[in-house]
């Protein structure tokens, strides 16, 4: 049974931590304001109080950003909107986790540092009546994969990347937006604390045993993969990082895709954080995805996904995608910046 989250009422009023990395490098920050059915009353970035989030990307609600938990409005839960490498907790938070405590908040985190097993938010959460959700904690009940992904009636896509942090959960949450629209009967697999916090679900591939990897990606396809039509699995990692392969290479073979979507951001020629490694061509990814999950199951790239948001001028941002597309072989578009209905039409071809 995987995790539910949340309990699917009303939407919580949230403040969401982003302190000194909003909004480049808050990915869990900008993806919970995007999608999240949160009421997101504040941010917290001490780097930036008195603007809005809107001010800091324009796909971005109009959010104030404020400087500590003290500035902030009522709320009933902090999200921790940060998880730096290593998903560590910065010390520099304390305050205000303690002040959100003592304000009557539960806290939300989605970090490899589990706030339930630090000795003093266990002590406030007892003495405020507040819950502590670390949404990185896998249930108990894991095991390994049986390789049955491929026996659900759903069609299953996989968001892959040339990198982290390149978009394969936004990607994958619009095309599940833009099939819905299209009356398709389309379903997320969340794999990351982002898409955790988001769904309301799911299993956090990157807290799993390896061996349980496959499994728990399977296990969350088995559970809804006969409730829907297509089902969009985020993907992480890259299947080229030096550090994150295992997990990319596990969600591949336990998701056993039909089809996958090829993401990466424009101008980015290194891994992010492992400079030293440079980035292989794009086209070199198609078939070291396809190689790769050939033996487990068939599953063929069929589009790409290119992320613009580097690139200020819409005319520079749609040669990208053309030059992306051309490199591909198969179609690309920015699901963000233009729309998804490109890559949705070689999904819905494909399966």
């Amino acid at each position: 049974m995987t995790t539910t989250r949340t309990d699917g009422g009303s939407p919580e009023r949230v403040v969401v931590l982003a302190h000194e990395k909003f909004p480049e490098r808050a990915k869990t920050a900008t993806g919970v304001l995007k999608y999240a059915d949160y009421d997101v009353v504040a941010v917290l970035d001490r780097d930036n109080p008195g603007t809005s989030a809107s001010d800091h990307r324009r796909d971005l609600p109009d959010v104030p950003v404020v400087a500590s938990m003290d500035d902030a409005p009522d709320a009933d839960a902090l999200l921790v909107g940060i998880s730096p490498i290593g998903g560590e907790f910065d010390e520099t938070w304390r305050d205000d986790v303690r002040t959100a405590m003592e304000r009557g908040c539960d806290v939300i985190a989605g970090l490899h540092y589990f706030l339930s097993e630090d000795e003093e938010f266990v002590e406030l959460a007892d003495e405020y009546g507040v819950e502590l959700n670390d949404v990185r904690k896998p249930h108990d009940d894991l095991t390994v994969a049986q390789g049955r992904s491929a026996d659900v009636d759903a069609d299953v896509v996989l968001t892959v990347g040339t990198d982290c942090s390149v978009g394969k959960m936004t990607v994958s949450l619009e095309l599940v937006a833009a099939a819905r629209e299209r009356g398709i009967d389309a379903g997320f697999i969340p794999t990351g604390q982002t898409g955790i916090m988001i769904a309301g679900w799911g299993n956090p591939v990157d807290r799993v045993v390896s061996d349980f990897t496959a499994g728990a990606v399977e296990e969350m396809i088995l559970e809804v993969g006969d409730d829907y039509d297509v089902l969009f699995v985020e993907g992480q990692g890259s299947i080229t990082h030096p550090a994150y392969s295992a997990v990319t290479c596990g969600i591949l073979h336990g998701a056993m895709p039909d089809a996958m979507v090829l993401c990466h951001a424009e101008g980015r020629d290194a891994i992010h954080g492992y400079e030293e490694f440079e980035i292989p061509p794009v086209s070199e990814y198609v078939g070291l995805y396809e190689n790769l999950a050939a033996p487990v199951h068939e599953g063929s790239v069929v589009a790409g996904a290119l992320n613009t948001s580097g690139v200020e001028d819409d005319g520079a941002a749609r040669d990208a995608v053309e030059s992306y597309a051309s490199s591909l072989g198969a179609p690309a578009t920015d699901v963000v910046r233009f729309d998804a209905d490109e890559i949705l039409d070689a999904v819905v071809e494909e399966n």
